[in-house]
């Protein structure tokens, strides 16, 4: 029943989200995310961590990805510090934590199961309030990219200190 909930749930998600992600599945995960228009600082971070090429590989890749306004509620100051070249090895870890390798669909989720990140830290998703991975709830699922998947997620998720 849960499952068919969040089925449910996702399909209006991506209802709401046609206009923004339509015709995305011709694109690679970073050009879908820059035409969204809500992910300019994730797509700058990605662009200041050297990622672009990576992310526009063949993939598959699944992309955790946080909105501007997760990005907002960082605390003041977070994102410009991270963006500085000097906090580039931070950054990179941070943006890969939110990166799976291979292409997980929603179908794919199962309530406390784990995936490894790019970064070698552990995800673990949660189907007890929506879906949640990690601290993190999936906003929009499912949107398709021509080397993987997004799952749009409302907050910035942060690798454990010893990951």
């Amino acid at each position: 029943m849960f499952r068919r909930n969040f089925l449910s749930l996702t399909a209006g998600f991506a209802l709401l989200g046609t206009t923004a992600f339509a015709g995305s599945y011709a694109k690679d995960i970073v050009d879908t995310a820059a035409n969204a228009g809500s992910f300019s600082t994730l797509v700058a971070a990605v662009e200041a961590a050297d990622l672009v090429d990576t992310l526009k590989g063949d993939g598959p890749f699944t992309v955790f990805a946080p909105t501007d306004e997760a990005f907002a509620a960082l605390p003041e100051g977070t994102v410009e510090s991270l963006l500085l070249p000097e906090n580039k090895d931070q950054l990179i870890a941070i943006l890969t934590y939110h990166v799976v390798p291979g292409k997980v669909m929603s179908a794919d989720l199962s309530d406390g199961m784990s995936a490894t990140t790019v970064q070698g830290g552990d995800l673990t998703v949660d189907l007890s309030d929506g879906v949640k991975i990690n601290e993190a709830s999936v906003t929009s699922a499912d949107v398709e990219a021509s080397n993987g998947v997004i799952h749009v997620v409302d907050t910035v998720i942060l690798p454990d200190e010893n990951s």
